[in-house]
């Protein structure tokens, strides 16, 4: 029998979770400093909840949740597992809008499901990180959310990312001569540009019903749009350069466009005293396949990743499917997984990040075990000073572990040095009688003998001297 666990998920050693956390608390500690608060929904909906939300392609990579008991043999679903946070939030909004605030700032980081191809940095269950404002059709929305995440990637210690800004009206002003009810699937394959390129997005254009004209034309258009600008834009222009240029281009060459381009050309004065100024990039070839996005769209791209590290975009729609009038809102999700794989790969993870979970451990001396005739007289040799020092020390605020066993120094030792144990207490013989306890700095090598009263206070001490880097 296989021990791995299903194609496209992960087992999460203590290592990698200190990792995931690490992460998680900056974000959270960003997102609420931006005013948002923190939502939990189920792990799964209602099928009907999920489906007909993210377009043909979302829909196809839905878990399923076969009927249970009785109805098992139907083969029928009533169930599914989350596919993202947005549309459980969109129901959430719904169920218990008057008990909500005017404009709602939420954020909300669970694991979610997608019956998806596993490849490099991409998983069938991972973690999202959302942060969604309801409520208003401002662009200052737009602006926060932007400004967030670039705070948040800032933070981790990310240099080289960008934010690729776009607009669904202005994709729409692109597709032109493309018949309105073909737009939708126009943009599914436009949005595979990156995985599948040009030529295969050309053939899939024609393949959903646009003509081979318009198909070229559209090929033509992203082609340039993706190499960086209508110049094309030299490599080395900023942020802003290359942004005038698009919107100039783009009010010449689709003036249909000018309401869609002026939005992001108010976004991208909004963003100026944000973390994200300089890093965000008009891109008209993105396009994000979700079927329920209505106004900007954006995503976080780093050199090297295939992929993105996580987007999002305006949705004014979605809530009204649940409760019959459209209320706007805009979000960002931000891929957990995806940021750890790259920091990863970079080494960006700080050091204290892989430092023990323990201060320190507590030895069992050689001869702590109870002979078979004291055990029957209910003796625990030295066990019980082992544990009572323990107590001590944990009531102290001090995260302590006990070798459970009576063995050699030396191999308790290397013990704690496996799990970078910082300190380890010796409660010997001598120390019993004469009431005191050794402590042994596994990462100076030096060994110290003090009163029992003065231990917590000495490893206190001397963790906060201990370099962070050691």
């Amino acid at each position: 029998m296989s021990t791995k666990p299903p194609s496209g998920t992960r087992d999460f050693l203590p290592a990698d979770i200190k990792r995931r956390e690490y992460v998680m608390g900056v974000v959270r500690e960003v997102y609420e400093r931006y005013g948002f608060e923190p939502l939990e929904t189920p792990a799964f909906e209602n099928i009907e909840t999920l489906l007909g939300k993210y377009g043909e392609e979302g829909n196809k990579l839905i878990f399923k949740i076969l009927r249970r008991g009785e109805h098992e043999s139907s083969g029928t679903a009533d169930l599914a597992l989350r596919y993202d946070l947005t549309v459980p939030l969109a129901r959430v909004v719904a169920q218990y809008q008057s008990e909500l605030p005017k404009f709602f700032k939420r954020y909300q980081i669970q694991p979610v499901w997608r019956a998806d191809r596993p490849a490099k940095g991409r998983f069938r269950e991972f973690y999202q990180c959302d942060i969604d404002v309801v409520g208003t059709a401002s662009i200052v929305v737009e602006a926060e959310l932007i400004g967030a995440v670039s705070e948040v990637l800032t933070r981790l210690g990310f240099a080289d990312f960008r934010v690729r800004l776009n607009h669904r009206k202005l994709l729409s002003a692109i597709l032109g001569s493309v018949p309105v009810e073909l737009h939708e699937s126009a943009l599914v394959a436009i949005d595979k540009w990156d995985k599948i390129g040009p030529a295969e997005v050309e053939q899939e254009l024609v393949a959903r019903g646009v003509s081979p004209h318009d198909a070229g034309r559209l090929v033509g258009f992203f082609n340039v749009a993706d190499q960086g600008g209508p110049s094309p834009v030299p490599e080395a222009s900023t942020a802003d350069e290359a942004n005038r240029s698009w919107l100039e281009r783009l009010r010449i060459q689709f003036p249909a466009s000018a309401g869609a381009a002026g939005e992001l050309a108010q976004i991208l004065r909004l963003i100026e005293g944000t973390a994200a100024a300089g890093r965000v990039y008009i891109d008209p070839s993105l396009a994000r396949g979700l079927s329920y996005y209505t106004g900007a769209i954006m995503e976080i791209t780093v050199p090297d990743l295939a992929g993105s590290l996580g987007g999002g975009g305006r949705y004014d729609n979605l809530i009204g499917m649940f409760l019959g009038r459209d209320i706007p809102a805009c979000g960002f999700s931000l891929g957990l997984e995806r940021i750890i794989f790259v920091m990863n790969e970079r080494h960006m993870f700080p050091d204290q990040v892989a430092q023990s979970a323990v201060d320190v451990m507590v030895t069992l001396w050689a001869g702590a075990a109870a002979t078979p005739d004291e055990a029957a007289r209910g003796a625990t040799g030295g066990r019980e000073e082992a544990l009572a020092l323990a107590a001590t020390l944990r009531r102290a605020g001090l995260r302590v572990d006990v070798y459970p066993e009576a063995d050699k120094l030396g191999k308790q030792f290397k013990y704690a040095s496996s799990r970078r144990v910082p300190f380890v207490a010796i409660v010997g013989d001598d120390e019993r009688a004469s009431g005191t306890v050794s402590i042994k700095n596994l990462l100076t090598g030096a060994q110290d003998t003090l009163p029992r009263e003065a231990v917590a206070g000495h490893i206190s001490s001397q963790r906060r001297q201990t370099p962070e880097d050691s």
